[in-house]
């Protein structure tokens, strides 16, 4: 696990980019793991303003999102299609067809979980996958349990995701209860992963990740068994950890 620890939240969404734009450059097509949220916002700003300048190019890159909203329609300015169009899609070259984000208004759940992780499947898995981080560890929508979930699959909220994502509506009562998510396990075979924290409401949750035991009562504690994981953390969201475990950007 490397850790990379910067000044501020927009040298940390400069570094994030930095690593995709990496990555691109590596390999035109891709797959790209994408995240939504507050955090990852200056990322996608940066991706969007180095694809103006010519500097990265997303016409062969193919992107599958960690989740989505259950029962929220996709023209709900709150449900993550709607996030990602209006943060990144709507101003990057990318082939719409190469966008996917589970479909939370399904008739049938099972199938569309199943068809979701068929299509990563068939793109050849994830290169990068861009995770945040709940302050209860969670990453997609995985909360904490007593097991760790495989696969894309319907998932219960618990009150403190709901009461966290409750500032992004009108009231509390109208946060979904339910969210479809890639698993731990999907996650987990993805290629590279880098997660994205920043401020010291993160702290705990990010020491419990690093130094923590592997429990599916800390979904993100499963990172620790990856083989290429990079965490990118400003000082706040780093200020549990042991100075020697992490790199100053």
């Amino acid at each position: 696990m490397r850790i990379i620890v910067c000044e501020n939240y927009e040298e940390v969404s400069k570094k994030a980019a930095q690593m995709i734009l990496s990555q691109v450059t590596l390999k035109p097509n891709s797959v790209l793991g994408l995240a939504t949220g507050s955090t990852p916002i200056g990322m996608y700003e940066n991706l969007v303003s180095l694809n103006k300048k010519g500097d990265i190019d997303f016409s062969e890159v193919r992107t599958f999102n960690l989740d989505e909203y259950y029962n929220l329609p996709k023209e709900n300015d709150q449900s993550y299609h709607y996030f990602m169009y209006k943060n990144l899609f709507d101003h990057i070259n990318i082939n719409p067809e190469n966008i996917h984000i589970p479909n939370g208004m399904t008739d049938d759940v099972d199938a569309e979980c199943e068809r979701y992780d068929e299509l990563i499947k068939e793109a050849g898995g994830v290169d990068i996958q861009v995770l945040g981080i709940g302050n209860n560890a969670h990453i997609g929508f995985n909360e904490p349990t007593i097991n760790f979930e495989k696969g894309t699959h319907l998932v219960q909220l618990e009150d403190s995701t709901i009461e966290a994502n409750s500032r992004f509506f009108d009231n509390i009562e109208d946060v979904p209860k339910k969210a479809i998510t890639m698993g731990v396990g999907s996650i987990f075979k993805s290629k590279k992963i880098m997660l994205v924290a920043t401020g010291e409401n993160k702290a705990e949750a990010i020491y419990n990740t690093v130094y923590g035991k592997v429990v599916p009562e800390v979904p993100a504690s499963i990172l620790q068994f990856h083989s290429d994981i990079v965490l990118i953390l400003d000082k706040e969201a780093a200020k549990f950890l042991k100075e020697e475990d992490y790199k100053i950007a």
